[in-house]
């Protein structure tokens, strides 16, 4: 079922795209779909998933004949699967993150960028992403960097609130502004302006300068030894009993909002906006409902998709049904659903056994 979500691309380019050059584009469609899946457990993963959407696109520009200008079947797949492991990521902090303050600051970040993508996505306006910048992803490697040696609940929300304001301020306005803004490549720039890598050149050596004689001595003492991987779920979840309405109320408003992403973005949906959120809200609900009777993904996906196919049917004229764009759905809101109902619990359990929402220095 992991080929559900690039169905639709792989069918955009297959008229163009030469036998050799397949198992290029299978090669990177496969590692931006399933590295993401492997950040719950090591989350600076996290930085290969940052990776890979950074050299993807050239990638193919280089080694296929595969369109990735900004009017190109790949430019959509791209967004689409930022989103996809910034999902992930908000849903690992559920699972792994020990500090309350430092959560939730992650959480608004998550979500704020969410409503900048959603408003770039609804008026066109790049000015948009640079309104809202994606510090949510800075701010969580640095997060798990830090847990790398050191346990995070001991920092106070002050130092987590300056950790994401300086995140905010000095890298992610600059780098949305040259990005989504000016729209400037560094590639270009670099073989246009030869002094201008030497100065990032010079910056980047005189930041780890300052991060090794500066910053490192004057380091805490760690807690533990190197953990890349994070701890591991507990093996007895807590009991719970009805429906917890905060709870599907944020999954019903985070996946409503993701789900209005990927339909602006995806070509093939001819839903508005509107109706999406109302679809997918309501899948949402009866996946609440069937909690415990459809424990299986599997059965749970197969479920989910008729409920895509159901909603579809009712909330749009159209006479075809895209299987592809379909599984899409049907995947992406079977898995985050998935995820944040086997993490919630964790986190709970944990910011009850840490005293729940205490600032901790």
């Amino acid at each position: 079922m992991m080929g559900a979500i690039p169905m639709s691309f792989l069918h955009l380019v297959a008229a163009h795209t030469a036998p050799d050059e397949w198992a290029v584009i299978v090669a990177i469609v496969l590692a931006r779909l399933l590295v993401p899946l492997l950040i719950p457990r090591v989350p600076l993963l996290i930085i290969v998933a940052l990776m890979l959407d950074a050299v993807d696109g050239s990638l193919l520009d280089v080694l296929t004949n595969v369109d990735v200008g900004p009017h190109g079947p790949y430019q959509s797949f791209d967004k689409a699967l930022d989103i996809y492991y910034l999902s992930i990521a908000y849903l690992t902090m559920l699972r792994n993150w020990t500090s309350v303050p430092a959560f939730r600051i992650g959480q608004f970040l998550f979500y704020y960028r969410l409503v900048g993508v959603l408003a770039f996505e609804l008026t066109g306006a790049r000015a948009m992403l640079l309104v809202f910048p994606n510090t949510f992803e800075f701010y969580f490697i640095v997060y798990e960097a830090i847990r790398l040696r050191w346990d995070p609940a001991r920092r106070s929300a002050q130092f987590w609130l300056l950790t994401a304001a300086g995140l905010w301020i000095f890298v992610k306005l600059p780098q949305e502004y040259w990005i989504h803004v000016a729209q400037l490549d560094f590639t270009d720039a670099v073989s246009e302006h030869p002094w201008f890598g030497v100065i990032c050149a010079l910056f980047g050596l005189a930041l780890l300068a300052v991060l090794w004689f500066v910053v490192r001595p004057r380091a805490p003492v760690p807690d533990w030894t190197w953990r890349p991987a994070a701890d591991p779920l507990p093996t007895a979840s807590p009991e719970r009993h009805g429906v917890r309405w905060s709870e599907l109320a944020e999954k019903a408003a985070l996946l409503a909002l993701i789900s209005v992403i990927f339909a602006e973005i995806l070509p093939t949906v001819t839903l508005s906006a509107l109706e999406v959120a109302v679809g997918v809200a309501a899948i949402v609900g009866v996946n609440a409902a069937l909690t415990g009777c459809i424990p299986a993904f599997a059965v749970r996906l197969v479920a989910n998709l008729g409920l895509v196919y159901l909603a579809s049917r009712l909330l749009s004229d159209a006479d075809d049904f895209p299987l592809g764009t379909g599984l899409f759905f049907a995947f992406l809101i079977t898995l985050l659903i998935s995820l944040y109902d086997l993490y919630k619990p964790v986190y709970e359990s944990r910011t009850a056994a840490y005293g729940g929402d205490r600032d901790r220095t």
